[in-house]
């Protein structure tokens, strides 16, 4: 049998942190690991990270859970919703039930901004091949947590704001969701209604919803699944 001669493609890492020195050390680090791995986009923002994301489609997703005041875990399930991307949380957060919630939520691994640059890089081909980089008491916990039987609900506000919601209301959301960034203007043309009354209904929307913008609208709508409403 002939050896396989066929190089492997470097490992796709997309680099998410709103700390510019922070990007551009990481940045050095991974390429100079190349052609074992390079970086294919940065973003500093939950924004440009949904946005980047999407068009690159990163092997490994490296993110810091803070990001200029935003919760990166608010939108951690979108990222890794195209089955390929796996995360890999570096972070200076110490909370254990932080940390914890972002392995429930889907991240390969944690690692505090104090690893060393070979922890990293380990992590990092690890989680591109399948591992797991969590320490035992952490999995323990999760584990556990995934295990325990859950107690009888109590009333849930979230259920109480989206019922609220009109039919109208929630074809503006399925519209702001598919139109990404699309202008107002043009969402509102294509439900056939004026840019006033769709920016009437938005406002509305936010005040139940308690968001304040588009953006904490789509990962609002993402995260409890409104943009899956009908026609």
């Amino acid at each position: 049998m002939q050896p396989d001669n066929t190089a492997k493609p470097p490992i796709g890492v997309m680099l998410v942190d709103d700390h510019q020195t922070m990007l551009w050390g990481l940045s050095r680090l991974i390429d100079g690991e190349q052609p074992r791995m390079k970086v294919v986009a940065t973003a500093s923002c939950c924004a440009q990270a949904l946005e980047r994301s999407g068009a690159v489609v990163p092997d490994v997703i490296v993110l810091d859970l803070d990001l200029a005041g935003q919760n990166a875990l608010d939108i951690l399930p979108m990222l890794l919703a195209n089955e390929v991307s796996r995360a890999l949380v570096l972070t200076a957060e110490r909370k254990q039930q932080t940390l914890d919630l972002a392995v429930l939520s889907g991240a390969r691994g944690v690692l505090c901004k104090d690893a060393s640059a070979e922890q990293v890089l380990d992590a990092i081909e690890r989680i591109h091949n399948g591992e797991l980089c969590i320490d035992a008491q952490a999995m323990g916990r999760v584990f556990s947590e995934l295990t325990m039987p859950r107690k009888a609900a109590k009333a849930d506000p979230e259920a109480a704001r989206i019922a609220s919601l009109t039919q109208k209301e929630r074809q503006i959301i399925r519209a702001v969701v598919e139109g990404s960034g699309a202008p107002n203007k043009t969402l509102a043309s294509r439900l056939y209604v004026t840019e006033h009354t769709f920016r009437n209904h938005l406002t509305s929307i936010y005040q139940k919803l308690e968001v304040a913008n588009r953006l904490e609208l789509y990962i609002y709508a993402m995260k409890h699944q409104l943009h899956t409403v009908p026609h």
